[in-house]
């Protein structure tokens, strides 16, 4: 593959101080877009409206673009974390039902027995 020299940006290139170009307005409004699918709390609380310089330009886009950043590695932690199982949840709700459930039985079965118990003497 072929090495393509890209020659450096003259100094005056970038002007923090020199209003927006309608290049620049369009980037912001594309990365706008891109923030409000972030979740909420990646998005920033920039008034897009309100930048005028270049030089806020450049804190809105590189304040946005570390947002993705940070989103996307996130996510990605979460997708490598391991998961917890949720199978233990269900099975410990179960056991719980299955304890009640042993707890009503024990308590019909000795009420039970009470009445029988009782019966069983008044007959002797």
């Amino acid at each position: 593959m072929a090495l393509i020299r890209v020659p450096k940006p003259p100094k005056s290139a970038y002007d923090p101080d020199r209003p927006m170009s309608s290049l620049l307005k369009s980037q912001i409004e594309h990365l706008r877009e891109a923030e409000g699918k972030l979740p909420l709390k990646y998005r920033s609380e920039w008034y897009i409206k309100a930048i005028r310089t270049e030089g806020e330009a450049a804190n809105y886009i590189r304040g946005v673009t570390e947002a993705i950043h940070e989103a996307h590695e996130d996510a990605e932690r979460a997708r490598r974390a391991p998961k917890r199982k949720r199978v233990i949840e269900i099975a410990a709700v179960a056991d719980e039902r299955a304890e009640r459930e042993q707890q009503r039985a024990r308590k019909r079965r000795v009420t039970k027995r009470k009445k029988s118990a009782g019966a069983k003497r008044s007959k002797k």
